[in-house]
């Protein structure tokens, strides 16, 4: 299930370089004044929100006070070591500081995953996604030969994270798509037999990944990781552009990335409607998603136009992954009407669903087209000459 992720590479970032308040008169009197009024300021923060804690009742998730922000999200926060290249940095300083933000965020989502924490597991997802998209991007500053093994163990996490997810997402968007429908049309016990059929689903794809998480080979695969993104270069097998200007090397990688995107969209416009056309737009997806990451990683020393492209790049991975969510929707409606037919119920609201997702994914064909040509103004991929 493809769910749309608002956190950017800057979203990570925490500058902790930032200027420190300049000194007044008689300096030492206010600073203390201040530092005073600032404890008092938190110690009532903090009093209010453990009493927030107390009283308030659990949030729209279920899984926590309504309005809290999640333990991991202001661990995320913290700063980074090594992840603040200068706008002169080299290739493999720039991608080394771009995998080391991902690094943290895979490990700070650790416990929040185990605890099935709101939103935990798509995140961890995302942070792999990243890790995989720069090792294949920028294979001519990390050589692929260095990280094959790496990026295949990433590859195998992604796919137990994204297993998890579906079972999480995919019943949440049937429940949406059931809201707008009348009462009179809404025949039989539909929502008991959605969440009869997702909520073991989902209890299990939980345990495969609290499993998977447990195992020697995730710890081989953290511990990998952290030597690629910790050990010294000197000595390591780089790529003939690691030591290049990163100015000039990553964005020629993120235009690479960006015409197989554009390759494949074009491809997707000439297939058949049907299955051919939902594949192929799931292909371009992926690869709009990594022109996206690549540009991240660039916009590091490469500043507003590499965030800009990005962005445009989030917006058609969004509605391409909108897409192929009313596909995998579409499927799940004809397998619980199949069900529903075979209990000897009437599997009319399983049909209606379908049908409207049908014309959802319609709906966004033509939408994602108008959005890649958006994407692919000239005044935007100028940057990538």
């Amino acid at each position: 299930m493809a769910v749309n992720s608002s956190k950017t590479v800057t979203d990570q970032h925490v500058n902790s370089n930032e200027a420190a308040p300049r000194p007044e008169r008689n300096g030492s009197t206010r600073t203390s004044r201040a530092k005073a009024s600032s404890a008092r300021t938190s110690r009532a923060h903090t009093g209010r929100a453990q009493a927030g804690r107390a009283q308030a009742g659990p949030g729209p998730d279920g899984t926590g006070p309504a309005g809290q922000r999640p333990a991991w999200r202001h661990q995320q926060d913290l700063p980074i070591a090594g992840t603040r290249p200068s706008r002169s940095s080299t290739a493999s300083d720039v991608v080394l500081a771009y995998l080391r933000l991902q690094a943290h965020e895979l490990r700070s989502l650790d416990q929040a995953v185990r605890a099935d924490e709101y939103d935990a597991v798509h995140q961890m997802r995302v942070a792999t996604r990243r890790l995989r998209a720069t090792l294949r991007s920028f294979g001519r500053v990390i050589p692929r030969a260095e990280t094959t093994h790496l990026a295949g163990e990433l590859k195998w996490l992604g796919q137990l994270l994204g297993a998890a997810r579906d079972d999480e997402v995919l019943p949440a968007h049937l429940r949406d798509a059931l809201r707008p429908v009348p009462d009179q049309d809404v025949i039989g016990p539909v929502h008991a037999r959605v969440q009869g059929h997702f909520a073991p689903r989902r209890a299990a794809g939980h345990a495969e990944v609290i499993e998977a998480l447990d195992s020697p080979r995730y710890a081989e695969l953290m511990a990998e990781l952290d030597l690629l993104t910790t050990s010294p270069l000197a000595g390591r097998q780089l790529g003939p552009q690691a030591g290049d200007p990163a100015r000039d090397v990553l964005p020629k990688a993120v235009r690479k990335a960006y015409r197989q995107a554009d390759r494949r969209m074009r491809s997707a416009r000439r297939a058949p409607s049907g299955p051919a056309r939902d594949v192929a737009l799931h292909e371009a997806r992926k690869s709009a998603r990594r022109a996206r990451y690549a540009a991240e990683a660039a916009a590091l020393t490469s500043g507003k136009p590499a965030r800009r492209f990005a962005k445009q790049m989030k917006k058609v991975q969004s509605v391409l992954g909108e897409h192929q969510d009313a596909v995998l929707a579409r499927q799940a409606a004809r397998d619980l009407g199949i069900g529903a037919h075979l209990a000897g119920e009437n599997a009319f609201t399983y049909g209606l669903l379908h049908e409207r997702e049908r014309h959802q994914a319609g709906r966004l064909q033509a939408a994602a087209r108008k959005t890649w040509k958006k994407a692919s103004r000239k005044r935007r991929l100028k940057w990538l000459s």
